[in-house]
């Protein structure tokens, strides 16, 4: 039985992580459950799952066997095997740290946790010997594709389906509406992580959790546009051989994989890949002058210090002011980029100094955002 512990259950990540633990109830139990702002949500898990453990950003009613503790406790709790971060931003940077010390497993689908700390977080894990499991299905994919070998890697190859816009013109991209940035055309995901993938944001936040997670230099990480979403990344090693892992586009299977890991267990409930009935396999270069956002994204892996956590609060923060329909979809670059050129950073950052790079990071990006010719009403 492998006790859980699930922060960010309420979201699309925890549902479906949920979802695998309703199909394998005898093998997966959940301890602790943290939810946001879907009071309604949690408590039907509550009421379904019983976990021992809760934490919510808003009230709800537990029953008389729960108890209700911060996420930082839950992530650490001593019953606990394994902590999924599902949260979205810096919400799980805390409790991830926590549970690294106290040695758990950790399946990481929060990307913000390794952009903004990747150095602190991965020295930690090694510290005291705590796994990080990635739940996100590019480094999912790479993590299967490197199993068995010990060396010789060339590159990393991440895929991205290149979100709804990626062939509008730069004057189309003025005008898209936030209704059609949360239409994705393959994954359902999160606002916040769709709006990111409309940007390209989220792929550049991916190559600097790959950098971590994989302890490659980002000169051997490289992208390429896939629209089928079908093949979730690659990795090219120094003979020329490549090795792609395909699967229907599920986040589900990625999930179940870091949970068993490292078994593979059948599952009925999961899609399998018809190759004869899929469409053609296709792969388009990277545009990067249409979508600043994932040129900034790299330039701040690259530079380092607390510029990777003033890029992930000032993303959070243009994200919110485009989904409040306060400013446009290109917009969303511009602040980010302008709170980037504002920022002093402080190399060899400690944990202190990333969250201050954070507070002032969103400060300064709600200024910019706000300023007198920039919002706008859509």
């Amino acid at each position: 039985m492998i006790r859980l512990a699930i922060l960010g259950s309420t979201g699309s990540i925890g549902q479906q992580t949920l979802d695998i633990v309703s199909s394998f109830h005898t093998e997966l139990r959940v301890l602790g459950l943290a939810g946001g702002k879907n009071a309604a949500s949690l408590t039907a898990q509550i009421d379904k799952f019983k976990p021992k453990l809760v934490y919510s950003t808003t009230k709800v009613d537990l029953p008389r066997n729960t108890g209700f503790t911060s996420m930082e406790e839950i992530a650490s709790h001593p019953e606990v095997d394994l902590v999924v971060i599902a949260t979205t931003g810096k919400a799980g940077l805390a409790p991830a740290l926590a549970a690294i010390k106290a040695g758990k497993k950790i399946a990481l689908a929060n990307k913000e946790i390794l952009a903004m700390a990747g150095e602190i977080i991965t020295t930690e894990a090694r510290g005291h010997k705590a796994k990080i499991l990635p739940i996100d299905s590019e480094h999912s994919a790479i993590w299967q594709c490197l199993r068995g070998e010990r060396a010789g890697v060339a590159r990393l190859i991440l895929t991205a389906s290149g979100g709804p816009f990626y062939h509008h013109s730069e004057s189309d991209l003025a005008e898209v509406t936030v209704e059609e940035s949360l239409t994705h055309p393959t994954w359902k995901m999160g606002k916040k992580v769709t709006i990111d993938s409309a940007t390209l944001m989220n792929k550049g936040l991916e190559a600097i959790e790959a950098h971590w997670l994989f302890s490659l230099p980002f000169s051997k990480i490289d992208m390429v546009i896939h629209p089928q979403s079908i093949i979730h990344s690659l990795v090219e090693f120094i003979d020329g051989s490549i090795k792609a892992q395909l699967s229907f586009p599920d986040m589900r299977l990625p999930i179940q994989y870091a949970l068993f890991y490292p078994k593979r267990l059948s599952n009925p409930k999961l899609p399998h890949l018809d190759l004869e009935h899929t469409n053609p396999l296709t792969f388009e270069p990277v545009n990067y002058d249409n979508f600043p956002c994932l040129q900034l994204a790299l330039e701040a892996g690259k530079k380092g210090g607390t510029y990777p956590a003033v890029l992930c609060a000032a993303d959070e923060i243009a994200t919110e002011f485009f989904l409040n329909k306060r400013i446009s979809f290109t917009n969303i670059a511009e602040v980010i980029a302008k709170t980037i050129t504002l920022h002093q950073c402080t190399m060899n950052p400690k944990l202190d100094d990333i969250m201050d790079a954070d507070a002032w990071a969103r400060e300064t990006a709600t200024k910019v955002a706000t300023k007198e010719g920039l919002c706008y009403k859509q």
